[in-house]
């Protein structure tokens, strides 16, 4: 049977720029390597959830991967823990957390604390879990930093509850409130009451830590505070294997899509120089993803950059951005001998507004048996052009393997 190869470029969609003459990023882009599979495959346009819904990355791509978040979903924490490398045992806790730069009052000044780096966010981050094996609680708490300013929080012991509010307000300028319970339960004030505890005393550590000091010193922004979000405790995902028959792994700098991938059973392969960050390296990238078609059934290639550029408000480099993931894959074209190859995003993010909006992305999907339609373009417009139609996110897992024969046939 065929292989799968999935290239997923986070962000992929976006709306008309004025300083792009009034195209977006993917149609101003020289990309010849994905134009010339779009004229030999068939494309169209996918709404990962629904028709005008904006989605996150988490929720894009359970979708993308057959699984409908509305049933599966139980908040980004617990995917952002598990693609970190942490186990979750049953009850604990998980939350997605950044580090910030807040006032004296809390009011947020940068949810990324000036883009720290990931170097200076893990010594930051030793910090926290040197307080946190020392702090005095009825429930343990686990800190890991993973990529720039992100990390995960993870609270266990017994009688936690999810149901607590977010303390990251999602945008700068306001107050930053103070954990509370989402549901009248002892469980859900207890976690909230020593979250907010844990908060408080995290502040105090990165307040007088040396590097933060130094960093204020140099005109730079504190990471002098974290912010939780999306609590949540472990998906119970069926697994591609499980639905499929298939083996599969995942190729991507950020935790939280080694998460998503790893709920569903996907092995997760590291390429120590992808950042998940627009420095990646995209050739170590690309050749572990060849490499891993030798012996899996279904590669999934998770890259960054373009959602980073799109955050950035920055529709050059988006732009740029796709034109070295397009050189990439355009050196290797010659190599997808027996490979179905989808290349699509996870949902349209805004390189004007920085913010995700709920525009379809496009998507292609090249190889053997798959028919051939007119366009021969790859962008947000084109491809609406193209054979496949409108699509939901849900629809891909099983586009792609019936391609490679792995979906049985519904009734006689």
């Amino acid at each position: 049977m065929s292989k799968v190869l999935i290239v997923l470029l986070d962000g992929l969609g976006d709306r008309p720029s004025r300083s792009l003459n009034g195209m977006t990023p993917l149609q101003m882009a020289h990309k010849p390597g994905l134009d010339e599979l779009a004229a030999e495959g068939i494309t169209g346009i996918m709404d990962p959830v629904a028709p005008g819904i904006p989605v996150g990355s988490d929720t894009g791509h359970l979708s993308i991967l057959g699984y409908d978040p509305y049933r599966y979903y139980t908040g980004r924490g617990p995917l952002e823990a598990l693609g970190a490398g942490m186990d979750l045992r049953p009850g604990d806790v998980a939350f997605r957390v950044n580090f910030a730069t807040v006032g004296d009052d809390w009011t947020v000044i940068d949810r990324r604390a000036g883009r720290i780096s990931t170097e200076e966010a893990r010594a930051l981050g030793e910090a926290i879990r040197e307080m946190a094996a020392g702090f005095d609680s009825e429930f343990r708490f686990e800190f890991l930093s993973t990529v720039e300013h992100r990390g995960v929080l993870v609270m266990r012991g017994d009688g936690l509850s999810d149901e607590v509010t977010d303390v990251d307000p999602h945008r700068e300028g306001v107050k930053a409130e103070m954990p509370r319970p989402r549901s009248q339960t002892p469980e859900a004030e207890r976690t909230a009451r020593e979250l907010e505890r844990f908060l408080r005393r995290a502040r105090e550590v990165l307040e007088s830590h040396p590097l933060n000091v130094e960093r204020v010193k140099k005109g730079l922004r504190p990471a002098n505070a974290i912010l939780p979000r999306g609590a949540g405790k472990m998906p119970k995902l069926p697994s591609l294997r499980e639905r499929f028959g298939v083996s599969s792994v995942v190729i991507a700098g950020g935790a939280l899509y080694r998460g998503v991938c790893r709920a569903a059973g996907m092995d997760v392969r590291i390429v120590p120089t992808a950042t998940g960050t627009l420095n990646t390296d995209l050739n170590a990238k690309f050749n572990a993803a060849f490499e891993s078609l030798r012996t899996y059934d279904l590669v999934f290639l998770h890259i960054k950059g373009t959602d980073t550029a799109s955050h950035d408000r920055n529709p050059a480099v988006k732009a740029s951005f796709i034109e070295k993931v397009d050189r990439e894959l355009r050196a290797r074209i010659d190599q997808l001998q027996d490979v179905v190859v989808c290349v699509t995003g996870d949902h349209t993010t805004s390189s004007i507004d920085g913010r995700h909006h709920g525009d379809p992305v496009p998507i292609l999907i090249w190889g053997e048996g798959v028919r051939r339609d007119k366009v021969v373009r790859f962008d947000e417009v084109s491809c609406a052009d193209g054979a496949l139609g409108r699509i939901r996110g849900l629809d891909v897992m099983n586009v792609l393997m019936d391609l490679v024969g792995r979906v049985e046939m519904f009734g006689e």
